[in-house]
Protein backbone atom coordinates (compact mmCIF):
# COMPACT_ATOMS: atom_id res chain seq x y z
CA UNK A 1 0.00 0.00 0.00
CA UNK A 2 1.41 3.56 -0.77
CA UNK A 3 0.66 6.89 0.46
CA UNK A 4 -1.53 7.94 -2.36
CA UNK A 5 -3.84 5.27 -2.32
CA UNK A 6 -5.07 5.38 1.78
CA UNK A 7 -8.64 6.29 2.18
CA UNK A 8 -10.67 6.45 5.09
CA UNK A 9 -13.22 3.83 5.78
CA UNK A 10 -16.28 3.51 4.05
CA UNK A 11 -18.75 5.47 6.07
CA UNK A 12 -16.00 7.60 8.41
CA UNK A 13 -16.17 10.58 6.65
CA UNK A 14 -19.71 12.46 6.25
CA UNK A 15 -20.94 15.15 3.66
CA UNK A 16 -21.31 18.65 5.58
CA UNK A 17 -24.90 19.47 5.19
CA UNK A 18 -25.54 22.46 2.92
CA UNK A 19 -28.28 24.20 4.70
CA UNK A 20 -29.87 27.02 2.99
CA UNK A 21 -29.94 25.53 -0.42
CA UNK A 22 -34.07 25.67 -1.46
CA UNK A 23 -36.98 23.71 -0.57
CA UNK A 24 -36.02 20.81 -2.40
CA UNK A 25 -33.15 20.01 -0.31
CA UNK A 26 -35.43 20.05 2.84
CA UNK A 27 -33.48 22.30 4.85
CA UNK A 28 -33.70 25.53 2.75
CA UNK A 29 -35.46 28.58 3.83
CA UNK A 30 -35.11 29.10 7.82
CA UNK A 31 -32.13 25.82 7.49
CA UNK A 32 -33.51 23.58 10.55
CA UNK A 33 -33.61 26.46 12.86
CA UNK A 34 -37.41 26.91 12.90
CA UNK A 35 -38.89 30.56 13.12
CA UNK A 36 -37.56 33.53 14.56
CA UNK A 37 -36.38 33.20 18.26
CA UNK A 38 -33.05 33.03 20.34
CA UNK A 39 -32.19 29.86 18.90
CA UNK A 40 -33.07 31.28 15.14
CA UNK A 41 -30.50 33.88 15.34
CA UNK A 42 -26.57 33.94 14.53
CA UNK A 43 -24.63 33.09 17.77
CA UNK A 44 -28.25 32.24 19.59
CA UNK A 45 -28.25 29.74 22.13
CA UNK A 46 -27.82 29.71 25.90
CA UNK A 47 -24.49 28.75 27.54
CA UNK A 48 -24.75 25.21 29.45
CA UNK A 49 -26.82 25.14 32.66
CA UNK A 50 -28.47 28.35 31.91
CA UNK A 51 -31.83 28.01 33.00
CA UNK A 52 -33.85 31.10 31.94
CA UNK A 53 -32.75 33.54 34.64
CA UNK A 54 -33.90 31.02 37.10
CA UNK A 55 -31.13 30.34 39.86
CA UNK A 56 -29.15 27.49 38.19
CA UNK A 57 -29.56 23.66 39.91
CA UNK A 58 -25.38 24.21 40.55
CA UNK A 59 -25.95 26.82 42.65
CA UNK A 60 -29.18 26.01 44.48
CA UNK A 61 -27.46 22.94 45.63
CA UNK A 62 -25.75 23.70 49.43
CA UNK A 63 -22.05 22.52 49.08
CA UNK A 64 -20.53 20.25 51.16
CA UNK A 65 -16.84 19.20 52.73
CA UNK A 66 -13.93 19.95 50.90
CA UNK A 67 -10.88 18.13 49.33
CA UNK A 68 -7.78 18.83 51.88
CA UNK A 69 -4.98 19.67 49.38
CA UNK A 70 -2.39 18.79 51.92
CA UNK A 71 -3.86 15.24 52.23
CA UNK A 72 -0.83 12.46 52.24
CA UNK A 73 -2.07 9.49 50.47
CA UNK A 74 -0.40 6.03 51.40
CA UNK A 75 -1.56 2.63 49.86
CA UNK A 76 -2.20 0.35 52.77
CA UNK A 77 -2.01 -3.01 53.59
CA UNK A 78 -3.36 -5.12 56.79
CA UNK A 79 -0.41 -7.52 58.80
CA UNK A 80 -2.61 -10.03 57.48
CA UNK A 81 -1.84 -10.11 53.85
CA UNK A 82 1.86 -10.72 54.77
CA UNK A 83 1.16 -13.92 55.99
CA UNK A 84 1.48 -15.12 51.92
CA UNK A 85 5.15 -14.38 52.41
CA UNK A 86 7.95 -16.73 53.74
CA UNK A 87 9.28 -17.13 56.84
CA UNK A 88 12.53 -14.59 56.88
CA UNK A 89 11.59 -12.59 54.21
CA UNK A 90 12.01 -8.64 53.48
CA UNK A 91 8.78 -7.55 52.62
CA UNK A 92 8.85 -3.86 50.84
CA UNK A 93 6.92 -1.96 47.73
CA UNK A 94 8.42 -4.25 45.23
CA UNK A 95 7.91 -7.58 46.71
CA UNK A 96 4.06 -6.54 47.27
CA UNK A 97 3.56 -5.57 44.21
CA UNK A 98 5.27 -8.55 42.78
CA UNK A 99 2.84 -10.74 44.88
CA UNK A 100 -0.26 -9.26 44.08
CA UNK A 101 -1.00 -7.66 47.07
CA UNK A 102 -0.91 -4.42 46.11
CA UNK A 103 -1.66 -2.98 42.46
CA UNK A 104 -0.04 0.63 42.55
CA UNK A 105 1.90 2.48 45.32
CA UNK A 106 0.48 5.76 46.13
CA UNK A 107 2.99 8.80 46.68
CA UNK A 108 3.63 8.81 49.94
CA UNK A 109 4.26 5.20 50.01
CA UNK A 110 2.88 2.02 51.97
CA UNK A 111 1.23 1.92 55.29
CA UNK A 112 0.93 -1.00 57.45
CA UNK A 113 -2.22 -1.45 59.15
CA UNK A 114 -2.77 -4.17 62.33
CA UNK A 115 -5.61 -6.16 60.37
CA UNK A 116 -5.19 -9.55 60.67
CA UNK A 117 -2.95 -12.16 62.00
CA UNK A 118 0.66 -12.45 61.48
CA UNK A 119 2.74 -15.67 62.58
CA UNK A 120 5.70 -15.59 60.38
CA UNK A 121 8.68 -13.76 61.30
CA UNK A 122 9.18 -10.98 58.54
CA UNK A 123 11.49 -7.66 57.45
CA UNK A 124 8.78 -5.13 56.76
CA UNK A 125 9.96 -1.55 55.49
CA UNK A 126 7.48 0.90 55.05
CA UNK A 127 6.52 4.60 55.06
CA UNK A 128 4.66 4.41 58.00
CA UNK A 129 3.16 1.63 60.61
CA UNK A 130 0.51 1.73 62.69
CA UNK A 131 1.25 0.66 66.72
CA UNK A 132 -0.98 -2.31 66.46
CA UNK A 133 0.59 -3.47 62.88
CA UNK A 134 4.06 -2.95 64.66
CA UNK A 135 2.90 -4.88 67.85
CA UNK A 136 2.24 -7.58 66.00
CA UNK A 137 5.22 -7.70 63.26
CA UNK A 138 7.46 -7.36 66.83
CA UNK A 139 5.62 -10.13 68.28
CA UNK A 140 5.76 -12.72 65.39
CA UNK A 141 9.84 -12.02 65.84
CA UNK A 142 10.08 -9.54 62.50
CA UNK A 143 11.10 -6.18 62.36
CA UNK A 144 9.40 -3.11 61.23
CA UNK A 145 11.76 -0.45 59.74
CA UNK A 146 10.28 3.05 58.74
CA UNK A 147 11.33 4.49 55.49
Amino acid sequence: MKLHEMAPAVGAKKEARRVGRGIGSGIGKTSGKGHKGQWARSGGGVRPGFEGGQMPLTRRIPKRGFNNVFKKQYTIVNVGALEAFEDGAVVDAAALEEAGIISKVEHYGIKVLGGGELTKKLTVKAAKFSESAKEAITKAGGSAEVL
